[in-house]
């Protein structure tokens, strides 16, 4: 059975990722779970089995956009946040992929607040590859449309994943085939080659793009466009590669209403809300004054109004009506 100290010194665990000192809630630490990890999002226990190394982790109402945590919160966000990604854990499932998510594992006496947004995981190691002689992690972003961070480069004349795009295209151009764009994982998410990560890793990346088409297939028969989503792969205790627990969720993607998209109304039903709040509300620019005043500081105070809120839930609760029937 994996301890906390073992756990620790075992490599698991990444050494960027400090273990909190937080306590976690009474109720799971009398299960005998112990909370090690308080993320911007959700908080991970330890699951002590003699079998298994793994984790609950425990989606929270808690908000971050652009890797900035606030203390505010969005009520009911962890429970229909898990729905989702329980939905997208299992797609990918049906298409014989392997995930982090133990679908089949039970804790007794686990009280229901806590069974409606939290899934058990594998712990599993970061997935590495040699890019030019740099050993980095990775982000797999598959893109069906011309739109945000790559069409600002490629408006100012800027290739940074080298998909050499011909000239004179318009916003929310639509690709024949979903464009690959790479990035690295880590505090700031550095453009990759598509094509050198592709030569690397042609099994996984393949194996994501088929993905993709399929549930973009599926979601619009559903009535939802798919602009974008982003996969991260790790290695399990048998040195297999499998999928993080967000696949295909709002967190990881960008989802449209496809009789607004059709009408030119690109307004995403996902973070993108609270992005664009935070954008209004400057909260980079706070942030980065903050962090430079106060380098410890771990949280921004900044609030979300009530109206963008609901938005928020009502949006990831359409998605999830939509999607799982």
């Amino acid at each position: 059975m994996l301890t906390l100290n073992e756990l620790k010194t075992s490599g698991i665990w990444p050494a960027n990722k400090p273990f909190t000192e937080k306590l976690g809630e009474s109720e799971l630490k009398e299960l005998g779970l112990e909370m090690f990890y308080s993320g911007k999002n959700g908080d991970l226990y330890l699951i002590p089995d003699a079998n298994k190394d793994i984790a609950l982790l425990m989606r929270s109402d808690r908000v971050s956009v652009f890797d900035i945590p606030i203390n505010d919160t969005i009520e009911g966000k962890g429970k229909i946040q898990n729905s989702i990604s329980t939905l997208g854990a299992n797609y990918a499932k049906s298409m014989g992929l392997k995930t982090a998510v133990d679908f089949d594992y039970e804790i007794k006496n686990l009280p229901q607040e806590y069974k409606q947004r939290s899934q058990v995981i594998e712990l599993c190691r970061p997935f590495e590859v040699d890019i030019d002689e740099e050993i980095v992690q990775l982000e797999l972003i598959y893109r069906n449309y011309l739109t945000g961070s790559l069409y600002k480069a490629y408006k100012n004349g800027k290739d940074p994943y080298n998909i050499q795009l011909e000239s004179g295209l318009q916003e929310w151009y639509k690709f024949d085939t979903p464009i690959f764009t790479p990035t690295t994982k880590g505090e700031t998410d550095e453009p990759l080659d598509g094509s050198k990560v592709a030569l690397k890793i042609p099994e996984i990346t393949k194996a994501m793009e088929n993905l993709f088409i399929d549930f973009c297939k599926y979601s619009e028969s559903k009535g939802i466009t798919v602009i974008d989503t982003k996969f991260e792969v790790f290695l399990n205790s048998n040195g297999d590669w499998v999928l993080g627990d967000e696949i295909l969720t709002p967190e990881s993607s960008r989802f449209i209403i496809s009789s607004d998209f059709e009408a030119g109304n690109y307004k995403s039903m996902d973070k993108q809300i609270i992005r664009n709040h935070a954008i209004k509300d400057g909260w980079k620019e706070r942030w980065s004054k903050e962090k430079e005043a106060t380098p410890n500081q771990k949280i921004l105070e900044a609030s979300i109004p009530n109206d963008i809120k609901q938005e928020v839930i009502k949006g990831y609760e359409y998605i999830y009506t939509l999607l799982k029937d």
